[in-house]
């Protein structure tokens, strides 16, 4: 084995461009090892980030002593530890229960309407044009219009909401800010709580039947559940419900516009959505690492972790890991066996992954079916800075707008076998696109 180089890497931009490329040089070092410039134990293999993900010696809190963070950040840490993600057994199953009810498969089916209608709305007004930032005409505005119905916010509040969840979603995603970012992220979690206060203890209009704020006011009313817990537990599920979602339509976007012979067979064959759905999540998760602290001495793939080193679990690695996933640089919608850890592993197993799942096959079968000649136009595409995210900061594309004649959804898609042009796509038209999301990842 080498001496693998640090994680840190992944946070030059041209690092983030070959990313896998880079996790596999780590992960052909040594699968777990101790990275000097992070202090911390770096997981990349499939086997151990799976193991670990599960073990109850490893604990999920990511603050254990609150008065040791930078007091700029202090107020966004003690919010954190409060949510079930960063919480253990049994809060994290206490906490998960009362949230779980408004994410079962039948809950969920019961969003599909609205979720379609927000889709069509999006694409009717883009269709003409010819061209969309799938990232901010899509990608992001889609989720967050989801996440606040379950929520039952009220529309002219969604834009202050979707304002401060962004430096929130930042300071948890990269914990190199400096102080005034750390300062502004503390500030929209403050801002975020009083908002969520007022809206779960308003008695002006009564919540939405079954919405989460039904069913967190008459908890809040009906048992003595910690309000602020509730509170903080309704902005995870903002944060995660909405930003996770809108990295992973803009990954497998550009996945399948890089693809184009793996977008055609889709198109060709829709009956492959479900497993494209999982396989683009496999390809390019929009959560790559989960943070684990050692509760005491283990051991760990044959190494001594000790109490209170923390472990970072590379999902987004083992997620190409050769011996789970053969050819694990090929997007391949029949691949067979092989579980990835886009929704992460064990008790906190992603909360909205079924609406994950939901949201991304109407997504990218909208655009597959209705944006003909779709195709990457503009620059190049950008990735954000982040070690625990991947998500585009935009991603631009051109497509045939409809004739006069024919409604955008009536023409039919052209398939790969022309000439293509640079990066494998034609010219003329190419890709179309198909499925994905991710919730409340890691909850």
């Amino acid at each position: 084995m080498g001496t693998p180089t640090s994680l840190l890497r992944a946070f030059r931009p041209q690092v983030q461009e070959r990313l896998y490329d880079f996790y596999e040089e780590l992960r052909s070092a040594d699968d777990l090892f101790w990275d000097r410039s992070l202090r911390a134990w770096v997981a990349t293999g499939h086997a151990v980030v799976s193991k670990a993900a599960g073990d109850p010696g490893l604990s999920s809190v990511r603050y254990p002593d609150i008065e040791a963070v930078s007091e700029e950040l202090r107020p966004l840490a003690r919010v954190l530890s409060r949510q079930m993600l960063y919480s253990d057994a049994p809060d994290h199953s206490r906490l998960r229960a009362l949230i779980s009810k408004a994410f079962t498969p039948r809950a969920v089916e019961t969003l599909r309407a609205r979720i379609f209608e927000a889709v069509d709305r999006i694409i009717a007004h883009a269709a003409p044009t010819g061209r969309m930032d799938i990232v901010a005409d899509l990608a992001r505005p889609l989720p967050l219009t989801i996440i606040c119905d379950l929520l039952d916010v009220p529309q002219q509040d969604r834009p202050a909401l979707a304002s401060w969840s962004e430096p929130i979603a930042e300071a948890i995603g990269n914990s190199r800010l400096d102080a005034d970012r750390n300062r502004e992220a503390s500030q929209s979690m403050t801002d975020m709580l009083a908002y969520f206060r007022e809206l779960l203890t308003r008695h002006d209009t009564p919540p939405a039947p079954h919405s989460l704020r039904a069913l967190v006011s008459a908890q809040a009313a009906n048992t003595d559940q910690d309000l602020d817990e509730l509170l903080a537990n309704c902005a995870l599920l903002l944060i995660a419900g909405h930003e996770t979602t809108t990295h992973f339509i803009g990954n497998a976007t550009l996945a399948l516009l890089r693809h184009p012979h793996a977008a055609d067979q889709l198109r060709r064959r829709p009956e492959l959505m479900p497993a494209a759905v999982e396989e683009l999540l496999r390809y390019d998760a929009p959560v790559q690492l989960m943070l684990r602290r050692a509760r005491h001495d283990l051991d760990l793939a044959g190494r001594t972790i000790a109490e209170g080193q923390t472990v970072l679990l590379v999902g987004g690695a083992a997620n190409r890991d050769p011996a789970v996933f053969p050819d694990p640089h090929v997007l391949d919608f029949e691949r067979p066996g092989g579980r990835h850890m886009a929704f992460g592993h064990g008790p906190h197993f992603c909360l909205g992954a079924a609406l994950a799942r939901l949201e991304g096959a109407i997504v990218l079968e909208a655009l597959l079916t209705r944006l003909p000649g779709l195709r990457l136009d503009g620059p190049a595409p950008q990735w954000q800075r982040s070690l625990n995210f991947r998500g585009l900061t935009r991603l631009d594309v051109a497509f045939t707008p409809p004739s006069d004649e024919h409604e955008s959804g009536s023409q039919a898609m052209p398939t790969d076998d022309s000439q293509g042009g640079p990066g494998g796509m034609t010219h003329a038209g190419a890709c179309p696109v198909s499925p994905v999301p991710g919730g409340v990842a890691g909850a």
